[in-house]
């Protein structure tokens, strides 16, 4: 298997201990994603699967969404029924507060990906110009799930997409392990320009005829939420397993790419049998069976100042089981993980960051909690 060095952290399982999720907002419709713009405003956007974008602001959610995608994203995200198309990826550019540009990453009505971007209306902050679209890439769905779906900014300024395996069972095209596609793999983009997007020269496939240039990382089943740590530029990857079990990888902010987390050869730890493994495998740092829950929710690490205790911590979640686990380095360099709260209550969506670097979950039944001191 290939090695990754991590950085000493000698820490100890964190105590739920002193620790309370405060509601502060309600009424919402499958929320799936909450961030905020960097511009110094507060405010917290909702991503709403059905194609609503929601603003949080002095503690009220705005009744007029910042942008309406509903009538363009898969029609089922609007229905009573479970699907795993809609609207399912948010981010702001980093110097959104001078370029008001934001992308999403969604279904449309056809069930395939479209990552697009837009700006901020001229005329208030809280709408979004919805004739502003411009389409960065698009990618065909060969089936309903395994969508992928989160777009992240990392420290370099490039953007991260997420993309499943393409779905159904077992991966049957194997697209985790195929160079030739973007399905199972996390993609890096530079879409600094006016229009469309470059790859960067440094990307790790680049310049090889197999693969497919915009690949950052494969081998990956179903990578709903990933997220850079905030202070030193970490990649954490919360990937969906199959019938077994649930994976958080870790990649370091040094790292050169092209890292392969194994699928469909491995599902966590331990290999599926579909296929013969390859040498490059590199496994994840967390996993649980579905004993304990069915989609990992991946999180963020806290760098907050609420709850100094679990600076360091990276937090990550079941939408099934509602439990929380944080996963960290011992002494030895060992990745160690544990139960946070078990059976919370709470159908984990995603979490998400305010602009203080508080930890915020949310709930997929309609509401958004934050991380804060025990009364």
């Amino acid at each position: 298997m290939a090695a990754l060095a991590f950085p000493a952290a000698a820490q100890e399982a964190p105590s739920a201990e002193g620790v309370q999720l405060v509601q502060i907002a309600g009424n919402l419709t499958r929320p799936i994603f909450v961030t905020h713009a960097g511009d110094g405003s507060g405010r917290l956007f909702v991503a709403q699967q059905g194609g609503l974008i929601k603003i949080i602001a002095d503690g009220e959610v705005l009744q007029t969404p910042f942008l309406n995608l509903s009538s363009i994203v898969s029609a089922e995200a609007n229905s009573q029924n479970y699907t795993e198309r809609g609207l399912l990826g948010l981010a702001f550019a980093p110097d959104y507060a001078e370029s008001g540009r934001f992308y999403v990453n969604y279904t449309d009505i056809n069930g395939n990906t479209v990552v697009a971007r837009y700006t901020v209306s001229d005329s208030d902050p809280n709408l979004a110009d919805p004739n502003s679209a411009q389409i960065i890439l698009t990618q065909q769905q060969p089936h309903s799930n395994h969508n992928g779906g989160n777009l992240a900014f990392g420290a370099d300024g490039y953007l991260y997409v997420a993309f499943g395996d393409g779905g159904s069972q077992g991966d049957p095209q194997g697209n985790g392990q195929n160079l030739g596609t973007w399905l199972g793999k996390i993609l890096r983009i530079d879409v600094s320009g006016d229009a469309g997007y470059v790859v960067p020269e440094d990307n790790p496939f680049v310049g090889s005829p197999a693969a497919q240039p915009e690949i950052w990382a494969y081998g990956l089943r179903n990578p709903w939420r990933f997220s850079f740590d905030t202070e030193t530029g970490d990649l954490y990857i919360g990937d969906v397993g199959g019938d077994r079990y649930e994976e958080v990888n870790f990649e370091p902010a040094d790292s050169a790419g092209g890292v392969n987390y194994g699928w469909n050869t491995y599902e966590g730890m331990h290999p599926t049998g579909f296929r013969n493994p390859p040498d490059n495998v590199t496994l994840p740092v967390a996993e649980y069976d579905h004993s304990q829950g069915v989609t990992v929710a991946g999180g963020y690490v806290y760098h907050g100042e609420l709850l100094p205790q679990l600076d360091g911590q990276y937090f990550y979640g079941d939408w099934g089981s509602g439990t929380l686990w944080t996963a960290w380095r011992d002494a030895n360099d060992v990745w160690q993980s544990a139960v946070f709260i078990r059976n919370s209550g709470h159908s984990i969506s995603s979490f998400g960051l305010d602009e203080n670097n508080e930890l915020l979950l949310v709930d997929y039944n309609g509401a958004i909690f934050r991380f804060e001191p025990a009364a």
